[in-house]
């Protein structure tokens, strides 16, 4: 573990805890500008647009269960499973994987089978 290790876990620590508890503000924090989330189902260049559905999304967690967690200088990977309330996705593992610059996150890549989530999206967007 090289000597940054610890600061980039704190911060994924950080972001990963404010995000499931849905504090957006501290969420924030931990971001740089520029910034760049993508995932199976978005895309975005904002902080702030990446966690505008955070409530909706939290509205069907009921758990999350982090599994393991990989730290280096300039970037990190968590994998875990969120459960939720939705029949048809149950427990979805994922993968994140984060980039740093300056000691903030400056990407997210989201990982994850997004199958039964278009399923569920379409149910819930209006035509």
């Amino acid at each position: 573990m090289t000597r940054a290790a610890p600061t980039t876990r704190a911060t994924v620590r950080a972001y990963h805890q404010a995000r499931f508890r849905g504090d957006i503000p501290a969420a924030v924090r931990t971001l740089a500008e520029p910034f760049h989330f993508q995932s199976p189902l978005l895309t975005s260049d904002s902080p702030h647009h990446h966690l505008s559905g955070l409530d909706s999304f939290l509205g069907i967690v009921s758990g999350v269960d982090l599994i393991s967690e990989l730290y280096g200088e300039s970037e990190a990977i968590l994998l875990y499973d969120v459960h939720t309330s939705v029949s048809a996705i149950g427990t979805q593992r994922t993968a994140e994987h984060f980039h740093f610059t300056d000691g903030r996150i400056d990407t997210i890549r989201l990982i994850f089978d997004a199958t039964a989530w278009h399923d569920v999206m379409r149910a819930v967007t209006p035509p």
